[in-house]
């Protein structure tokens, strides 16, 4: 497992345009929307940015867009009791085009997470009415290429609603393939009524690398399991526990401390739930377990661990996941960002633009040399993450972390208006 090496840039120019709202083509309903109890948890209570990158530079305007989504572009407000809700205002999504003066093949491995100046960036789109659910950003290089940015709240939705949403966007701009029809009902996820139920790091002081995993690093740690295990185990059960262990490690926790691991696993498919095809708010529940029972754990998931979740959510305030000592898992390998076509052909990559504190997203990626694997972009204050590299060398029979420069973003980035 390696950590993927810096921009061979040494700095990157991008000029930023003002934004502007782009409003629906067409009429759209004026409308207030709840979300569900499992929508409105505070540990959703954060945006996620995602970057495609393109190797051709194709014009954006003139489109049609997906407008039976129109909530996905209203405005987020807080009710009575903390309860979220969407105003469908009808106007529109934040949009910032911007140039950069490097072409694609320049940057080598394309993704190079964490483009931590590219986020840096991005993030100059959010305006100070911080109630945007959904954000937009291109930006054509002026040689070949082009990266669309976008930022949506994971309140609206998960990874694999948001798939549903840019595949209806694809269908829209003209691309062939089964397009559902939105379908809000987020009461269905709502606690029962009377509900029933069965540590802080400094962010000014956090490393934000990225790993890349491939069949070598995998068949190396194979090598390390019981040999019942190895056919049994899957890549993502086998990356989580790696992952998880080097996390012990690097936070030095005391041997008689609780850690956590939380995978979330999608509900979607759940029997008894009758959650409607076209549903596209957030499906995806935490399970804590010792990675020796993850393979159990996932066969809980059933109608009434997610309603009993939901519940659980309710009578405690809705409050966050927890942050001692807790790693949390999101597989989105199977997701298939990474297919978004709005007629500009495949992605070079296509998916979560990094890491988050205690967040980690498995993202499908193929190297330049055509190498496929899984690539886990990784946030951890920066001592921890020379300990966690240097661990994680050990485990994958690599040598090479020691010589990458940990927590440093060697490709600086200067936008102008």
């Amino acid at each position: 497992m390696a950590s993927l090496p810096p921009s061979s840039p040494a700095q990157l120019f991008v000029n930023r345009h003002k934004s502007e709202l782009i409003s629906p083509s067409q009429a759209t309903p004026r409308e207030l929307k709840l979300f569900s109890d499992l929508d409105d948890q505070e540990g959703l209570h954060f945006q996620i940015p995602l970057l495609f990158f393109y190797p051709i530079s194709p014009s954006i305007r003139g489109q049609e867009d997906p407008v039976k989504y129109y909530p996905m572009v209203g405005r987020i407000h807080e009710g009575m009791y903390c309860k979220l809700m969407v105003d469908c205002t009808s106007k529109g999504i934040l949009f910032v085009e911007a140039n950069a003066d490097v072409s694609l093949e320049e940057l080598g491995d394309y993704v190079k997470l964490p483009w931590a100046s590219w986020t840096r960036c991005f993030a100059m789109w959010l305006d100070p009415m911080a109630s945007f659910l959904l954000w937009n950003c291109s930006d054509p290089f002026e040689m070949r290429g082009f990266i669309l940015g976008i930022r949506f709240s994971h309140a609206i939705s998960d990874s694999l609603g948001l798939r549903q949403f840019l595949k209806a966007a694809a269908v829209a701009r003209g691309a062939h393939g089964p397009s559902w029809l939105p379908v809000w009902q987020r009461e269905i996820l709502c606690a029962r009524d009377p509900p029933s139920t069965i540590v802080t790091f400094d962010p000014k002081n956090m490393a934000h690398r990225s790993f890349f995993v491939g069949p070598c690093e995998v068949a190396f740690i194979k090598k390390g399991l019981p040999h019942h295990l190895i056919s049994r185990s899957s890549t993502y059960e086998l990356l989580m526990a790696c992952l998880w262990k080097c996390h012990i490690i690097a936070l030095e926790i005391e041997p008689d401390d609780a850690v956590h691991l939380s995978c979330m696993i999608n509900a979607r498919g759940t029997q008894g739930l009758s959650v409607p095809h076209g549903y596209y708010g957030n499906m995806s529940v935490l399970l804590r377990y010792a990675v020796g029972l993850v393979k159990k754990a996932k066969e809980m998931v059933s109608e009434e661990y997610v309603r009993s979740s939901i519940d659980v959510l309710v009578l405690k305030g809705r409050p966050k996941y927890t942050t001692v000592w807790n790693y949390v898992v999101a597989n989105t390998t199977k997701v298939g960002l990474e297919e978004a076509d709005f007629g500009w052909g495949k992605t070079a990559y296509g998916g979560v633009a990094g890491a988050f504190p205690l967040i980690s997203f498995y993202m499908k990626y193929r190297t330049r040399k055509g190498e496929e694997g899984i690539v886990v972009p990784i946030m951890l204050p920066e001592r921890a993450m020379r300990r966690f590299q240097e661990e994680l060398a050990k485990m994958t029979d690599k040598g090479r972390a020691g010589d990458d420069h940990y927590g440093v973003d060697s490709t600086a980035i200067k936008s102008h208006l």
